[in-house]
């Protein structure tokens, strides 16, 4: 097992481009070539839909060429263990087994992954672990940036982190698990005022939380026509 604190924070802090994300956490990794989730399919084949909506990506002329976006599942309905889109796979527009990564364990309180997988966890892997452990009926969590859904929030009434509270961090993961206990319900979504555009879609089914994320993004579509039209 090897345990370090990722360097792609000094990549960051310099301006390095094509990273995606900054992993901020302590991280535990064993390499491993071979992991197995059920859900594999059905989770690969909604990140490849976000992709092409640009929910998940990397692009130049966005944060600094960084990528954005990640998606995760339980390994089973009752494991707090979770598979998840691996760090520095954004702009990859189709990904294979090799580019996911299992969680073991996710400890917010500690800023600490345990993880192993062919890649290392992408940067969010804290947050999507808060999410996990915030309710045994969260089974999938899907992580986009949308400036339209972000933009509308307030509007849309989505429950919202602080705007003080940066991404990757133990007090994101404790904002997000908060919103979600204090809804009480098993499919949501959250903005996460602090992280630009970052929105996060949660529910106890992998189709549910894509049909929630397309919902978000027609009605925000909706309201940006609607305020269009009021200001011509």
């Amino acid at each position: 097992m090897i345990s370090y604190l990722s360097q792609e924070t000094v990549y960051r802090a310099e301006g390095h481009p094509g990273k995606e994300g900054v992993i901020q956490y302590q991280l535990e990794y064993q390499p491993e070539h071979n992991i197995d989730c059920e859900y594999f399919a059905a989770l690969n084949g909604w990140r490849s839909y976000l992709f092409r909506l640009g929910l998940i990506g990397q692009q130049d002329a966005r944060y600094d060429g960084l990528g954005y976006g990640n998606i995760s599942h339980r390994l089973n309905s009752e494991s707090q263990r979770f598979i998840i889109s691996g760090t520095q796979t954004g702009h990859l527009p189709l990904l294979c087994r090799e580019h996911y990564v299992v969680v073991d364990k996710a400890e917010p309180h500690l800023n600490r992954i345990v993880a192993h997988g062919p890649v290392k966890p992408s940067s969010e892997a804290l947050t999507h672990g808060a999410l996990y452990l915030a309710s045994p009926s969260v089974q999938c969590v899907m992580h986009v940036h949308s400036p339209l859904i972000w933009r509308h929030a307030d509007t849309m009434k989505l429950p919202a982190t602080s705007a003080q509270i940066p991404y990757g961090t133990p007090q994101m993961a404790e904002a997000v698990k908060n919103c979600v206990e204090q809804s009480g319900e098993s499919t949501g979504a959250i903005a996460m005022q602090g992280h630009e555009d970052g929105i996060l879609v949660y529910s106890d089914d992998i189709e549910a939380a894509g049909g929630l994320m397309l919902e978000l993004l027609v009605w925000a579509h909706h309201l940006t026509e609607s305020s269009d039209i009021r200001g011509s």
